[in-house]
């Protein structure tokens, strides 16, 4: 697809994104939908309102009439969109920095749209075939302020609230000045928790930290956990769809062992999970040891909800899904990325023991990760195909789902092309951190070396 990638459109807010391009995307929505009401949300960054003024009027111009909800998690949007059964379209960029935004259609189940939706609606878009309507016809938009609150109770009434009210569990939490915190604190308070916070001011610069909730952007989360003598840390992304964790040390949890220690619980024989190409050998593990079947996909949460979709529709089951970068689904919930209730789900799982004896099994691995940058399409094509030469010569078992994967036995590395940003990403898994910095560094240097 040209347009939306691995999560929606996404660019430089002005230059790369612009309001044209984002009224072109909501007229064609609006034309493929059918529909004659849909639903406008935005996260905290500054460009979010002129973006969804352009997205009203693209709804409007071809007769939907348009529910503006403000700001809101994705997630909120999303239980809107269901209850309501009508579609949505969400002015964010995720983990993306400031100067990025971003758009992600929903659909009237409340689910990010499947790829072939989203190939119509891209059609649609790129040859400007548009069902305008007269002047009489042209939609109206009203202020919808209940959403934040609805889907906060729909939270409330999923969780074992009891169970964690008991465990009297302090919080460290760390929104990083995204539309979780519109949220998140309250929901985690009325759970029974003692809630500290950092970065939880609404602010779409990001003054405190950027937005991807990834080690090197959450060190005061990491000091608030130790000052507050907290149980756990939990840190969003920008629109709240991720959760990762801190333990009560202050500790960074990898996500892929949060993943798996939340699989751990979720998983049982004959289950199906489903996770992107980067998937992670202590998932792999989890399946084994509970007899369950692990289905990989390209990376990305349109390409992770459209195989879960299949799965249900051949009558398999499949209680959890998900990536190892904080974005868990629990389809028998909701079947979308939910950061409050992934975190909800993680205090379950701590109600009854340490967050670092939780994950304490899936420690035996380590990883890392490369971000090389391009300034321009013929620098990607030249880095690609670096790796790819790279690839066809090693000694290891290669996988072209997303990118190439190398799999060694007991180690791998994965190169592939952002679908967010102009960037060569480059992951690696080893069980020792020594071994997955060599695979990632010999792969980087490679790559880097094509273009200097």
């Amino acid at each position: 697809m040209e347009v939306f990638g691995s999560s929606g459109a996404r660019g430089i807010a002005g230059t790369e994104l612009t309001p044209e391009f984002v009224l072109q995307v909501a007229q064609a929505a609006g034309t493929v939908w059918e529909a004659d009401r849909a639903a406008v949300a935005t996260d905290t960054r500054l460009t979010g309102q002129m973006f969804a003024d352009a997205t009203a009027s693209g709804l409007a111009g071809v007769g939907l009439d348009v529910d503006r909800l403000g700001l809101t998690p994705t997630p909120a949007i999303g239980r809107y969109c269901e209850q309501e059964a009508i579609p949505g379209v969400m002015l964010t960029a995720s983990h993306n920095p400031p100067e990025y935004n971003g758009v992600k259609l929903i659909g009237a189940d409340g689910i990010e749209l499947s790829i072939d939706r989203l190939e119509r609606i891209e059609a649609h878009a790129l040859g400007e075939e548009f069902d305008l309507v007269p002047w009489e016809l042209v939609g109206e938009s009203r202020e919808v302020d209940t959403a934040n609150a609805t889907y906060q109770q729909s939270l409330l009434d999923a969780i074992d609230t009891e169970r964690i009210a008991d465990a009297d569990l302090t919080v460290a939490l760390d929104p990083g000045h995204g539309a979780g915190g519109l949220v998140s604190p309250e929901f985690y308070r009325e759970l029974g928790c003692e809630v500290v916070t950092v970065n939880a001011q609404l602010d779409g610069r990001f003054p405190g930290r950027m937005p991807e909730p990834v080690p090197e952007n959450l060190d005061d989360l990491g000091r608030l956990v130790e000052a507050a003598d907290a149980d756990v840390g939990i840190a969003h992304d920008g629109d709240a769809d991720r959760s990762v964790f801190f333990d009560e040390q202050g500790r960074f949890i990898d996500g892929d062992a949060s993943l798996a220690a939340l699989a751990a619980r979720e998983l049982s024989a004959g289950d199906h999970t489903v996770a992107a190409v980067n998937v992670s050998q202590r998932l792999v593990d989890v399946c084994e040891r509970v007899d369950a079947e692990l289905a990989l996909t390209p990376i990305g949460a349109t390409h992770i909800i459209t195989r879960i979709k299949e799965l249900w529709t051949a009558g398999e089951t499949v209680p959890i899904a998900g990536e190892g970068n904080g974005g868990v689904f629990f389809p028998n919930h909701r079947l979308v990325r939910d950061g409050p209730y992934i975190g909800a789900k993680f205090l379950e799982l701590i109600a009854d023991q340490p967050a670092s004896e939780v994950v304490a099994p899936y420690q035996d691995y380590h990883s890392t990760r490369v971000n090389l940058a391009y300034g321009s399409e013929a620098e990607r094509r030249t880095m690609l195909s670096a790796a790819e030469e790279y690839v066809h010569a090693a000694d290891a078992e290669i996988s072209t789902l997303d990118g190439y994967r190398l799999d060694y036995g007991d180690s791998w590395v994965l190169v592939r092309p952002s679908g967010t940003e102009p960037k060569i990403r480059i992951v690696a898994e080893g069980t020792t951190a020594d071994r997955a910095e060599e695979l990632a560094t010999d792969l980087a240097d490679v790559v880097r070396a094509a273009v200097e």
